[in-house]
C-alpha cells in the first residue's frame, strides 16, 4: 500500500514514468489488489496514448482486464476500459463492455450511469436519459447519475435545470470541484441572459475568476463556485482518476 500510494503521489504530480515504476513494484507485492492493477493500467494507458506507443495501450487493456478479474465491479476501472476502446477505435467493444457489466451486475447503478455517458458521448441524448433514469431508480444517492444528468440538461440548453441537478450531486458528494466550476460558469450565464432580457448590462473582467460586476446593481444568482473544496482522488486516495479524456 506504500508503494501503491507513493505512486498515486507521483501521478497527482505528473511523475508519470516514475508512477509506473511503483506501481509495478506494488503489484509484484500484492498481485491480488484490484485498485493497484487499474492504477498500472491507467499509467500505461497515458502513456502510451502520449507516446502513441501500441505496446503499452495493449498492456494498458491487459492489466484493465486482469483488475476486473478481481473486482468485476470496479467502477473506475470500466470507464477507464472503455475509453481505450473506443480511443482505440472499437466503440462496438466499449458498448459492449458496459452492456454486460449492466447484465451480469442488475443492481449497480453505476453500471447505467457508465453506459448513459458512453451514449451522450455518441450524441444518443434519449438512451442515455433512460440510463440516467434507471440508475436514480435503483439508487437515488448516487451523486454521478445526478452529475450525468446535470450535463445532459446543460447540453441541452437547460440552464436552470442543470444547475439543480449538478447542486444535487454536490450535496450527496461535495469533492467535487469541477462541478462548483460548472455552477459559477452557469450561474454567471444565467445572469448574462436576465439582464439580456431585461435591457441591463454586465461588466465582466477577463481576469477575474469572481462573479461579474453588475452595472445595474442587481445581485448575481448565488453561486457555490467560491466555496469549493480542494480536489481530490477518491476516499481512500488508493486510485488515480480514470483518463481525463471522454469517451
Amino acid at each position: 500500500m506504500v508503494q501503491n500510494g507513493t505512486g498515486v503521489t507521483l501521478y497527482q504530480q505528473g511523475r508519470y514514468a516514475e508512477a509506473l515504476h511503483m506501481f509495478e513494484q506494488a503489484k509484484q507485492a500484492d498481485p491480488t489488489n484490484p485498485d493497484t492493477h487499474y492504477n498500472l493500467a491507467s499509467t500505461y494507458h497515458r502513456l502510451g496514448t502520449a507516446a502513441k506507443d501500441q505496446k503499452m495501450l495493449e498492456n494498458a487493456e491487459a492489466i484493465y482486464n486482469q483488475a476486473l478479474e478481481l473486482s468485476p465491479d470496479h467502477v473506475e476501472c470500466h470507464r477507464a476500459l472503455a475509453v481505450l476502446l473506443v480511443e482505440t477505435g472499437r466503440p462496438d467493444k466499449g458498448f459492449t463492455l458496459l452492456k454486460r457489466w449492466a447484465q451480469r451486475s442488475p443492481n449497480i447503478s453505476d453500471a447505467r450511469v457508465e453506459l448513459a455517458k458512453l451514449h451522450q458521448e455518441f450524441n444518443q441524448t434519449k438512451i442515455a436519459e433512460q440510463y440516467l433514469d434507471e440508475a436514480l431508480a435503483m439508487d437515488p444517492n448516487n451523486a454521478r447519475a445526478w452529475a450525468e444528468r446535470g450535463r445532459l440538461r446543460e447540453n441541452s440548453g437547460e440552464l436552470m435545470q442543470a444547475v439543480q441537478n449538478y447542486q444535487q450531486s454536490i450535496a450527496l458528494n461535495s469533492l467535487q470541484p469541477e462541478l462548483y466550476q460548472r455552477i459559477g460558469a452557469l450561474n454567471v450565464r444565467l445572469t448574462q441572459n436576465i439582464m439580456a432580457t431585461t435591457g441591463t448590462s454586465i461588466a465582466v473582467n477577463p481576469n477575474s475568476t469572481a462573479n461579474p460586476a453588475l452595472k445595474s446593481g442587481a445581485t448575481p444568482p448565488s453561486s457555490l463556485n467560491a466555496s469549493a473544496p480542494p480536489t481530490t482522488n477518491s476516499a481512500s486516495n488508493t486510485t488515480i482518476p480514470p483518463q481525463s479524456p471522454r469517451y
